[in-house]
Order: structure tokens, then sequence, then C-alpha cells
């Protein structure tokens, strides 16, 4: 994707729905219910706290705990986008003025060569994240 100084240009779909819980197996059972089949599993502190994916048709959840379950409605933590360019697509948030939660692009050991990633803010607080799995 080519600098274009529109963030619209920098995301191709929906990667994924953030969600904390506060019981995995009780999570995990509830979406494969549902037909969802997990599709990666991290480890994300070497303290007993994990993400795990899991996908339907083209809906792709990440579930993670840690961060506790809200147990309210609207308590889905994060919509993320797909960006093949988490660089450039940071650069352009910025020029835009969008009111940006990171300081600079993330990294985390998720796949096979990491994901980069960074968040901003919508009108109603919510987060939207912008995430490059790394090819």
């Amino acid at each position: 994707m080519a600098f274009n100084k529109s963030l619209a240009g920098y995301f191709d779909d929906v990667q994924h729905i953030g969600i904390p819980t506060d019981d995995m197996a009780k999570t995990i059972a509830f979406w494969e219910k549902l037909g969802f089949k997990k599709l990666g599993e991290f480890d994300t502190d070497n303290q007993g706290n994990e993400v795990i994916f899991m996908q339907y048709g083209h809906l792709t959840l990440e579930i993670w705990t840690g961060d506790g379950a809200v147990h309210e409605t609207g308590a889905i933590n994060h919509i993320s986008l797909n960006t093949s360019d988490a660089d450039a697509a940071f650069k352009a948030a910025k020029a835009e003025g969008f009111k940006l939660k990171d300081d600079e692009v993330q990294h985390l050991d998720f796949w096979d060569k990491g994901i980069k990633f960074f968040n901003i803010e919508g009108p109603n607080s919510e987060t939207i994240e912008f995430c490059e799995i790394v090819k």
C-alpha cells in the first residue's frame, strides 16, 4: 500500500475482535459451541496468561486472560483492522491527526514472525487497532 496521507488506504478488512476473559475454558467452550475453531494459542507473560485466536468463516476473535472481563454490555476491548504496513499506517494516522493511543508501532511475538500494531481512539472512546501480521 502506497503512502497517500489517508489512513483509509492502509487497511483492507477487519482482522479480529478483541475480547478479554477471566475464564478461558468457559469462553472457548462458548465460542466452540457456536462453531468457532481454535486458530492459535500464545503465552503472553510466562505467568499463566494466554491469548487464543478462534475463527469461524471470515471472523477471527482474539481472546485473552490477564485483564479480566468487564461483564457489561459493550465489553469488547477493541476492533482490529488488517494492514500490510503498520509503519506507514501509523505515519498516516499521525499526519491525519487521529488520537493515537501508542507513541510508536508496537510488536508482539504472535504467529511465525510476530505482529506490528498501533491503536487509535474513536469518537466514543473505542479502541481501533491497526495490525500487521509480519510475513
